[in-house]
């Protein structure tokens, strides 16, 4: 099973316990909060778990919480859950950016299995920033000029195009690449271009 945590937003203090005691039963790693705010206080580290909460809440609703993480560039996947389900507020919530929307009250399986596809959402999300970040760090080790090889290389241009657009040789720009794919640590040039075009090196 993930090792993410799944952080419960409700209000109701019931739910939270309920909630509480079936992922602790289940070995799913989570902590509770008893508002959007409180959550948004002691905002958690965006490393592959998710979001659950209801939707409507005092201070601030879930809806209205999503919006703002998603505002900030939150990424962790979020599932609403309300007693109040009609067709506007589901699409509301799907526009807000939610993976999923939970009609209280659940099956504990149709939970669990939300949680768990958010989960496994959550961990893919985490390993593609984590490996974005890593192709910037390499990329910040590059030369000006391994930059200027780089962006002709991903426009799809030829070793001696880039050696004339730059006034050097096509061995130079040979050298270039080598030296491009040992600091990017790409096995192959299309590896390579996929990387650049990751980080927008254009």
């Amino acid at each position: 099973m993930s090792e993410g945590v799944v952080h419960i937003v409700d209000d109701d203090a019931a739910m939270r316990d309920s909630l509480g005691f079936l992922l602790q039963v289940n070995r799913i790693p989570f902590r509770l909060y008893d508002s959007a705010v409180a959550f948004l206080d002691d905002l958690p580290a965006d490393d592959g778990g998710c979001v659950l909460t209801d939707v409507r809440m005092p201070e601030m609703t879930g809806i209205e919480m999503v919006r703002l993480l998603k505002g900030k560039g939150y990424r962790s996947p979020m599932i609403v859950m309300t007693g109040h389900a009609d067709v506007p507020l589901a699409i509301e919530a799907m526009k807000a950016g939610v993976v999923d929307f939970l009609e209280k009250p659940f099956e504990e399986e149709v939970l669990l299995r939300a949680l768990r596809s958010a989960l496994e959402l959550g961990h893919v999300q985490h390993d593609q920033d984590v490996a974005l970040a890593e192709t910037r760090r390499r990329v910040a080790t590059l030369s000006p000029r391994e930059r200027d090889v780089l962006k002709g290389l991903v426009e799809g241009k030829a070793n001696k195009v880039i050696a004339f657009d730059h006034g050097i040789s096509p061995r130079t720009v040979e050298i270039y690449r080598a030296s491009l794919m040992t600091k990017m640590q790409a096995k192959s040039l299309s590896e390579l271009v996929r990387m650049a075009l990751s980080v927008e090196v254009s």
